[in-house]
Formats: structure tokens, sequence, C-alpha cells
């Protein structure tokens, strides 16, 4: 089952009845941002009891095609480690 922005907005639409559609559109796109931002800046971004995400950088490297065995300059890139909390791995495993 995949998970939609909007899904997401209905589903606390229904839950928090006193907040507008639209603000909670608004809040769920700043806080994206702000996520966005910081991970633009090296920081890590961290939702307790959640999942962290934090940006590494993959160091320049050779590296080979592996259908014509050709060596090939892979550049240095950054890239996020995502990790999820102990408490959502085990929520999400059992066994319903």
């Amino acid at each position: 089952m995949s998970v939609v922005k909007s899904g997401l907005i209905k589903q606390l639409a229904d839950n928090y009845p006193s907040f507008l559609k639209k603000d909670l559109n608004k809040l769920f796109d700043i806080a994206i941002y702000e996520m966005k931002e910081a991970l633009k800046r090296n920081e890590r971004v961290e939702l307790r009891d959640v999942f962290s995400m934090e940006p590494r950088i993959q160091k320049a490297r050779v590296s080979r095609n592996p259908k014509t065995n050709e060596k090939v300059n892979t550049p240095e890139k950054k890239t996020v480690l995502f990790k999820s909390s102990k408490e959502w791995v085990n929520k999400i495993n059992e066994k319903e």
C-alpha cells in the first residue's frame, strides 16, 4: 500500500476536525520543505520515535560497467541515510 500526500492530509483532517484541510496542507508543505533544506545544509533530521535522516557523502571512486567490464570514474555524490526507529519497525512487523 502506498501513501500519498492527499491521503495523509485526509487522515489528519479526520483525526483533527478543528483544523482546516488547507492549513494542514500548508503545515505539511512547510515540514517537508524544512526537512529538505536541513539535508541540503548537511544537518541531521530526526523525528523522535519515528525516523532519522542523515546526509552522507559517497567518495569518488573507480567502478566498472558490469556489461562491458569497462572501468568508469564515479564522481563524489550526496546520499541520504534513512533509519526508522525500533518502535516503528516493531509496529510494521507486528502480525495481525
